[in-house]
């Protein structure tokens, strides 16, 4: 609530930008990634979010509230696409399945992952521990798996999501640090863990689910939204959700809740969506 203003001047400083841009380069579309101030006038812009509801700690009140500020917004561009199935709720639930949805042209465009579909078997006996999120959470989480990881009987990779690098970290026997991975390395060991341990954000699930694998998740304490998304994979029975006070690695370990069961749906298509829009 305290980042309202800061959020609504970012918002002005970026429709600022595009104008300058759009006059200088004539685009015939824009494509907004979660970005409220890139709408133009005249131009066709689309809006990218799964985040329809947004949740918050207070209730479902402030849930409503926010939803119709987050609607004005919205309202302002041509059609908003959702990266989510369109059956059963998809991955996301009620932040991309709620009640009342935008007044403007809507189409679900299936999960958006930078991996592709492939070979699901996990080619590694190892567990992958996938950090992020914002400070001290990300920290403290670390140090609590670090401590662990001494008694695990099997071996570990931890990527520690700090793309600037951090800190040296003193690595128990059997696990190898990363600060960070490309891409295509981070598909790899994805694909070849055994047990994924990450927090749910939204682009981890989607990335998981496109990967069909066998996933712990650790909420970030106070992001209500990570702490639905894990409830909701916990209660569907895709992944492990264990809250970060008193995460035990040796309960992860027994974890045997798998994505397996997610069906992607075919149809969904974003090359599809622009293809469309551009007609």
């Amino acid at each position: 609530m305290l980042s309202i203003p800061k959020i609504l001047i970012r918002i002005k400083r970026e429709n600022a930008w595009l104008k300058g841009f759009s006059d200088r380069q004539k685009p015939d579309m824009i494509i907004s990634d979660n970005r409220y101030g890139l709408v133009f006038r005249g131009i066709y812009c689309v809006f990218i979010t799964h985040q329809l509801l947004v949740k918050t700690p207070f209730g479902s009140w402030a849930d409503r509230l926010l939803q119709r500020l987050n609607y004005r917004f919205i309202r302002r561009f041509s059609c908003c696409w959702i990266p989510d199935i369109a059956g059963h709720g998809g991955l996301a639930g009620e932040l991309s399945h709620p009640v009342l949805m935008p007044s403007i042209p809507h189409r679900y465009i299936g999960l958006l992952s930078r991996f592709g579909e492939g070979p699901q078997e996990a080619g590694g006996n190892y567990l992958l521990v996938l950090l992020s999120g914002p400070e001290p959470q990300r920290t403290l989480l670390e140090k609590i798996i670090v401590e662990q990881a001494a008694g695990c009987p099997h071996p570990m990779i931890l990527v520690r999501g700090l793309p600037q690098g951090g800190t040296r970290l003193s690595a128990p026997q059997g696990m190898v640090i990363h600060d960070h991975l490309p891409a295509a390395e981070l598909e790899r060991v994805i694909r070849d863990a055994a047990l994924v341990i990450s927090r749910p954000g939204y682009s981890t699930l989607m990335d998981l689910a496109r990967l069909k694998k066998n996933a712990v998740l650790v909420p970030t304490p106070g992001q209500t939204e990570q702490e639905y998304l894990g409830r909701r994979m916990a209660a569907l029975g895709w992944a492990i959700c264990m809250e970060q006070r008193g995460f035990s690695l040796v309960k992860a370990l027994g974890a045997r809740c798998s994505f397996a069961s997610f069906q992607e749906e075919k149809d969904g298509c974003l090359a599809t969506a622009i293809g469309e829009a551009l007609r």
